[in-house]
């Protein structure tokens, strides 16, 4: 890890990504009280909602929202590519589905949430999966194992009850999971927790047609007690993860009185016991940023998946701060879809030839 001047001098970034990063950053901090929780009125201000939208855009991508739950308030975005005629059959190949979760210190934004919204419509043009983008339940109203709860109900929900029409066929033999940073962690606990109840026949039932075929963590959001050699380099450099602010996201999504340590956060084997993965836990893809503070974290995540001998795609991005793909605008962003894309063919490749 270069020290921190190498760092600054390397974050080199237009000034309308540097001025959306001052927003975020202030909307973070002013809306974070001293008690824990958020001020989820004044967060609104900032962050902008797009609404579902029926009509196919301009790169031929509808969405539409669905109920999964609705005691808990739990739904779903599900973004949908346009049908393009390649031959003469006149019924569409079923798609690949991508369940997303969206990042935010498990505290804020939602699947509505613009930048969100904008993401999951270039996935799902990109890709050419329909992509269902989760809403799941926000700390610290509804803590650890909340999200992890509302992750396994839309997949249940996925096998037990159809997808708007627009949607088309789909091949839940060929489900990825994906999500940044909080989210990007929710995909490995619902990954680890699906592919474990699987395997001892306890729900979901066996006969579920959801399988996971990947999964896909950009940036994902892991930690301990340990200050990591990332951590201490980049802060006061590094963009949105800070020190204390990433100390209030897991206070707010932690038990409470758990420290950094607690298996939802410490995955890596380093002050604990690795988790244990089942033989169906699928194939990842682990997307680091060269100016994230996370990504001592992520390579320590990359490694133990390997030990335990999944296979692993690690792609790092050296010039990319948390979030990127928060920024259109910036050319790792479009690289990150075309990473993605190869990712999946490369799963339903094997999957064809099996």
């Amino acid at each position: 890890m270069a020290d921190a001047h190498a760092a600054r001098s390397r974050l080199a970034l237009p000034l309308s990504v540097r001025l959306r990063l001052f927003l975020l950053e202030a909307a973070v901090d002013t809306t974070q009280r001293r008690d824990g929780t958020i001020n989820r009125t004044l967060f609104s201000l900032y962050d902008r909602k797009a609404p579902a939208d029926p009509r196919p855009d301009g790169s031929g991508v509808s969405s539409t929202d669905v109920t999964v739950n609705a005691s808990r308030g739990l739904w779903a975005r599900v973004f949908t590519p346009s049908v393009v005629e390649s031959s003469p059959s006149p019924s569409p190949s079923p798609r690949p589905v991508i369940v997303y979760f969206h990042g935010g210190g498990f505290t804020v934004f939602s699947a509505a949430s613009l930048p969100y919204d904008a993401l999951c419509r270039t996935l799902c043009s990109g890709v050419g999966a329909v992509v269902v983008s989760v809403n799941y339940r926000l700390a610290p109203e509804h803590r650890f194992p909340a999200a992890y709860d509302d992750g396994e109900a839309v997949l249940r929900y996925l096998g037990t009850t159809a997808l708007p029409d627009h949607a088309g066929p789909v091949d839940l033999s060929t489900c990825f999971l994906a999500g940044d940073s909080a989210g990007a962690n929710i995909v490995h606990h619902l990954a680890q927790r699906w592919t474990t109840a699987t395997a001892t026949s306890s729900p979901p039932p066996s006969h579920t047609p959801v399988h996971l075929a990947g999964i896909v963590l950009l940036e994902p959001y892991f930690g301990g007690e340990e200050r990591t050699e990332a951590e201490r380099t980049l802060e006061g450099v590094a963009p949105v993860v800070n020190i204390r602010r990433s100390d209030h996201w897991w206070k707010a999504f932690l038990p409470d009185g758990a420290d950094r340590n607690h298996p939802a956060t410490h995955v890596t084997g380093d002050a604990g016991q690795e988790p244990e993965l089942p033989d169906a836990f699928p194939p990842a893809m682990v997307v680091i940023g060269g100016l994230d503070p996370l990504q001592d974290w992520d390579r320590r995540y990359a490694a133990m998946l390997r030990r335990k001998g999944k296979p692993v795609t690690v792609v790092e991005f050296p010039e990319a701060i948390h979030a990127f793909y928060f920024f259109p605008g910036l050319a790792v962003s479009g690289k990150l879809v075309d990473e993605i894309k190869v990712f999946v063919e490369s799963i339903k490749a094997k999957q064809s030839s099996d």
